[in-house]
C-alpha cells in the first residue's frame, strides 16, 4: 500500500492491475463483436486487450460507441485469424475485422502493438510511418494521453494502467505521455484530440500538457486537409460543438484551422446563430438522432457566403449567380484546410440556393419548392436564421403553415401574399404531387 502511495505520487509509470469490477466495468457490458475478437486472438495464443477510449468511458461510467482491441499480433498474423478481416493504411497499419447483424456492417479496429523503436519523421518531427512493433509496455508509451493507456482484459476482467490513467480520470485531469512539445510535434492533432476530449468529457487539461498548444498551433498546417477535416467532424459531433470551438479560439487552434470562426463569435447576431445551430446539433446527438453533415457546414459558412452574396448584389449582379459565385468563392476558400466531401458540400449548396426561393410564394412555385429533396433541411436552416434575426419570422411563419396545410389553405395562404402592394389571386391550382420531405438535419 505504502508504495503504491509513493509511486501514485511521484507519478512514476508502472504496470497497475486494477479490478475492473471495481469501477463498474463487466464483460457484459461491452460489444459482442469485440469480445469475439479478443477471445478469438486469445484462443490462438496472442494478447487481446479493449483498449483507448473505450476503457476510458466504461471507467467514467457513459457508454462507449466504439470498441477498438490492441494485441501482439501481427497485422497478418490477424489476417489469418480473422479471414474476412483486411489491412488498410501505410503510415499506420491497422486490421479491420468485420461483423454483420441486423443493422448492417460493424467494424472493430485491430491494432498491433507499437514499439519504441523511433519512427521516421519529416523535418518538423511529424511521424511518417510507425510501423514498428513493440511489447504492450512500449505500446501504452507511444499512447497519446493517460487516460487512453488503459487495457481492459475481458476474460479476466482486469484494467492494465501504466501511466496512472485511472487516477488522472478520478482527478479529471488529461496529461500527456512524455514530453508534450515532442508528442506534439509527431502529431500535431493531438493538440485538437486534447481540447475536444478535455471538454466532452469535462477534465482539465494538465498545464504541462496545456502550455505548449497556442505556441504550436501552426504545426497543424503540415497536416493534411482531409485528416484536418476528420478531426473537425469529431469536434463537432462531440456533444459540445459549442464549447469545441470556442476552447479552439481559446487556444489559437482557429486560426490554423478554421479562421473564420473569429468573424462568426465577433457578431451577436452570428454567434447566436451557430451556437444555435449547433446546440441543436448536439441535442439531436444525446437523442440517438442522424447528423447532417452538410447542415453543419451550411451554419457554419453562411455567415461568410450571404455577405459576399450581399456585395455582389450590390454591385449589380443577379441575385441568383451572385448566391452561386458567393458560394464557389468561400467553398474555395475553406477547402484549402478543411477537404469537405462532395457529398456534405452538395447537401451544404443545395440548403444555401433554396433560400431565395423561398421568398418565391406566387404560382405554382411554393408547391415545386415542396418537392426538392433538400426541402426540410432548407426549412430547418430558414427557420434558425428566422429565431436570431437573420430571416424574416414572418417568411418563415408562412412556410411553417403552408407546407402541413391542406389544399385549400395553401391556396388562401398563396392569394394572401402581397404583390405590389396587391393581395395575390389565388387562380386555380394544380394539385401538387405528395412527397414526404426529406427530414430535417437527417437528410444528406
Amino acid at each position: 500500500m505504502i508504495r503504491k502511495l509513493i509511486g501514485k505520487v511521484l507519478r512514476r509509470p508502472g504496470k497497475q492491475v486494477l479490478h475492473a469490477k471495481h469501477y463498474g466495468i463487466r464483460r457484459e457490458q461491452l460489444h459482442s463483436a469485440a469480445l469475439k475478437v479478443c477471445d478469438r486472438l486469445q484462443d490462438a495464443g496472442f494478447e487481446a486487450y479493449i483498449v483507448g477510449g473505450a476503457v476510458r468511458d466504461l471507467v467514467l461510467g457513459k457508454s462507449p460507441k466504439d470498441f477498438d482491441v490492441a494485441t501482439n499480433a501481427t497485422p497478418e498474423q490477424v489476417r489469418h485469424v480473422f479471414h474476412r478481416s483486411r489491412i488498410i493504411g501505410k503510415r499506420f497499419r491497422i486490421v479491420h475485422v468485420p461483423f454483420y447483424d441486423r443493422d448492417g456492417e460493424e467494424i472493430i479496429e485491430v491494432t498491433t502493438f507499437r514499439g519504441a523503436s523511433d519512427a521516421p519523421t519529416d523535418e518538423s518531427g511529424r511521424i511518417l510511418r510507425d510501423n514498428v512493433y513493440g511489447t504492450i509496455e512500449e505500446d501504452a508509451s507511444r499512447r497519446d494521453f493517460t487516460v487512453n493507456a488503459l487495457y481492459y482484459d475481458p476474460n479476466q476482467e482486469v484494467i492494465i494502467d501504466f501511466h496512472h490513467g485511472v487516477s488522472d480520470l478520478e482527478s479529471r485531469k488529461l496529461a500527456m505521455i512524455g514530453d508534450p512539445v515532442k508528442r506534439y510535434h509527431e502529431d500535431p492533432v493531438r493538440m485538437l484530440r486534447a481540447i475536444r476530449l478535455a471538454t466532452k468529457l469535462d477534465l482539465t487539461i494538465a498545464p504541462a500538457t496545456l502550455a505548449p498548444i497556442a505556441q504550436h498551433a501552426r504545426l497543424l498546417e503540415n497536416i493534411p486537409s482531409a485528416r484536418l477535416f476528420d478531426e473537425m467532424m469529431k469536434l463537432l459531433l462531440s456533444g459540445r460543438a459549442w464549447d469545441c470551438l470556442t476552447a479552439l479560439r481559446a487556444n489559437a487552434l482557429h486560426k490554423p484551422l478554421f479562421p473564420l470562426l473569429d468573424k462568426l463569435v465577433s457578431q451577436h447576431e452570428t454567434a447566436a446563430f451557430l451556437k444555435k445551430a449547433l446546440d441543436n446539433t448536439d441535442a439531436r446527438i444525446r437523442d440517438d438522432k442522424p447528423v447532417s453533415a452538410g447542415f453543419m457546414f451550411a451554419t457554419l459558412l453562411w455567415h461568410e457566403v450571404e455577405a459576399l452574396w450581399q456585395k455582389k448584389k450590390a454591385a449589380g449582379e443577379h441575385a441568383v449567380p451572385a448566391l452561386v459565385d458567393a458560394m464557389n468563392d468561400v467553398e474555395a476558400k475553406v477547402t484549402r484546410r478543411l477537404a469537405i466531401p462532395n457529398r456534405y458540400g452538395a447537401a451544404m449548396k443545395e440548403i444555401w440556393l433554396l433560400q431565395p426561393r423561398f421568398e418565391q410564394r406566387v404560382g405554382q412555385r411554393p408547391f415545386r419548392l415542396l418537392e426538392q429533396q433538400r426541402f426540410r433541411a432548407a426549412y430547418d436552416f430558414l427557420e434558425l436564421r428566422a429565431e436570431c434575426g437573420l430571416a424574416d419570422k414572418e417568411l418563415a411563419e408562412w412556410w411553417r403553415k403552408f407546407q402541413f396545410a391542406d389544399e385549400a389553405t395553401r391556396s388562401s395562404l398563396i392569394a394572401a401574399v402581397p404583390r405590389d402592394g396587391q393581395p395575390a389571386a389565388a387562380g386555380k391550382r394544380r394539385k401538387p404531387r405528395r412527397r414526404k420531405p426529406a427530414g430535417g438535419q437527417s437528410g444528406e
